[in-house]
């Protein structure tokens, strides 16, 4: 047989038992579309597009959100921007980390920028959803807002000493 990408190297193999992917990832992905159906899909797509602006409108005063279209809007993501913390001590991971304290699966970090956090809300969030989510990195930030602004240790705030040690 013809070499493949795969057998070609010999340093080069599968990285999981299943060399070419899993067949049944694709089932998932064709049942939720066949039972969504076009105008289900459709529906999907502009609550999602309407929860990640809501969730944007709501960061952008405490962090910028990049990647806004003409009229300001984003797509079904928004990105904010964390790098202005970086002389405070505070790095993205930081933040992510104290998401967890929150409850929350820290999101997509560092991409596509480095220093920014991609929050992606997905069709299904309820409103009090987004608020909780909204309500954890602004908590967040009241704890890192005035780090550049004192005399205190950078390194010894709530932002980053995540997750905090047991009692």
């Amino acid at each position: 047989p013809p070499p493949t990408p795969l057998t070609s190297h010999p340093a080069a193999g599968p990285g999981a038992a299943a060399p070419y992917g899993t067949a049944r990832i694709l089932t998932s992905s064709r049942m939720y579309t066949r039972m969504m159906g076009r105008t289900g899909l459709t529906n999907a797509t502009k609550i999602a597009i309407l929860n990640a602006n809501y969730m944007a409108k709501r960061l952008d005063r405490y962090f910028p959100v990049l990647f806004k279209g003409k009229r300001g809007l984003v797509a079904h993501e928004c990105i904010i921007d964390l790098r202005q913390w970086k002389g405070a001590g505070i790095e993205v991971e930081d933040v992510a980390k104290r998401l967890m304290d929150y409850g929350f699966h820290a999101p997509t970090v560092s991409w596509p920028v480095a220093g920014t956090m991609m929050i992606e809300p997905t069709e299904s969030e309820s409103q009090d959803a987004l608020d909780r989510f909204c309500d954890a990195p602004l908590s967040i930030h009241a704890a890192i807002r005035p780090l550049p602004h004192r005399n205190a240790d950078p390194h010894k705030n709530s932002a980053n000493t995540a997750p905090p040690p047991p009692p």
